[in-house]
């Protein structure tokens, strides 16, 4: 028997394609409320056809920590944990048991894993932990986007790692998010002393190529008095590198890998960043020294900063491979080579570098092997 009742909530709008898998593991909640902010598709009737409570709530201006706080207000006062989820998002099976597993009377946000993307072969790419699992009271959420939960109970919050609950992200990449620039703004004028918004508002302007202005609000950032998470330091330091590489200047976008990397030496996530710089420059050695040292460190850490999912697949092989090439390291091109293709193997193009890289190291060695005999020749003659 449930010792809590469990509520899953989600706002959402136009979102009918995602319906029934959504829904698939969420007979395990007790209830499942689904507040539309103005769908003109099926996604109201869809949802009340799979069983989810359906609030129409349209919201405007628009901003996700309103909608998400107006659909609270729905959610009954005997409930006793609320799962935050989005339409394009899926809940493993049994988190219900896993949640129950560790939740106690006093916890209060429940951390869990997070896939936000996958590599080609299905596997997660870009991955982390999230917290939107809460009690029903004491909490409300804030920022009109990236939003949050905040604490408004007394004393010091119990949280607690579910361990067997995973959500999984699957976005509809053809919708348009171009609003979280001003949304951000927005949020910058509400909370100007705010850390986190500031590292978010410099990431959406660097999105939109708005280069001079995410450099700006990202020095920003890493002048704040409470800049003090390092994985964090450090993307925001690569992500000025990519803009100043945006600009076309790529001695202080290198400068700025470099000082990614001085940042928090043990990731590989600044090393992949740097290498992939100098590959477009085709600055061989440079990625050669990114590469090898980013293999050195063994460990993921999947439970901080997002990581860049090319540090751990065939990319790292792959650019790495060619710069050894490019630099006459044949033998070392060809054994990356192979290791990329082992985890691409359906990538031809890498299977192709394979053959032309051993075939050319099979010429090397006949023309290693005609130098030593012309220079035996040579040097018969010089005796004679």
């Amino acid at each position: 028997m449930s010792r809590y009742k469990v509520c899953v909530y989600a706002v959402c709008k136009d979102e009918e394609q995602f319906v029934d898998r959504f829904m698939v593991n969420l007979k395990e909640a007790d209830m499942v409320i689904i507040g539309d902010t103005g769908s003109t598709d099926n996604t109201v009737q869809k949802f009340k056809d799979t069983g989810a409570i359906v609030y129409e709530m349209p919201i405007k201006p628009w901003r996700f920590d309103k909608a998400r706080n107006e659909l609270l207000k729905f959610i009954p006062e005997d409930v006793d944990i609320c799962v935050a989820l989005d339409v394009d998002e899926i809940i493993n099976a049994g988190w219900r048991d896993a949640l129950e597993d560790v939740w106690q009377p006093s916890s209060c946000l429940g951390r869990y894993q997070y896939i936000w993307s996958f590599n080609p072969d299905g596997s997660p790419a870009v991955q982390f932990v999230q917290h939107r699992i809460h009690a029903r009271k004491n909490y409300h959420w804030i920022y009109p986007t990236h939003e949050i939960l905040e604490y408004t109970g007394k004393g010091c919050q119990e949280d607690v790692f579910i361990s067997g609950l995973v959500v999984e992200h699957y976005p509809d990449k053809t919708k348009d998010r171009s609003f979280n620039v001003s949304l951000l703004e927005l949020a910058m004028q509400e909370f100007p002393d705010d850390v986190r918004n500031l590292h978010y508002l410099g990431r959406e302007y660097m999105f939109v190529n708005r280069y001079d202005d995410a450099i700006e609000t990202f020095k920003k950032y890493l002048d704040h008095p409470r800049s003090n998470w390092n994985e964090e330091r450090s993307a925001t330091m690569r992500f000025i590198g990519r803009c100043y590489n945006g600009k076309g200047e790529y001695l202080q976008a290198k400068a700025w890998m470099l000082k990614a990397i001085a940042e928090i030496p043990y990731i590989r996530d600044s090393y992949i960043e740097l290498a992939f710089l100098a590959y477009g420059e085709k600055d061989w050695n440079t990625v050669y020294y990114a590469v090898t040292d980013a293999l050195k460190i063994k460990d993921k850490n999947i439970l901080g900063y997002p990581s860049d999912p090319r540090a751990w697949n065939s990319d790292i092989y792959d650019i790495g491979s060619i710069a050894c090439f490019h630099i006459g390291l044949v033998d070392n091109a060809i054994e990356f080579a192979k290791i990329a293709f082992r985890l691409s193997p359906e990538d031809a193009r890498i299977q192709n570098n394979i053959s032309f890289m051993e075939k050319e190291k099979e010429l090397q060695q006949e023309r290693d092997w005609e130098a030593v005999n012309q220079r035996k020749e040579t040097k018969d003659i010089q005796e004679v």
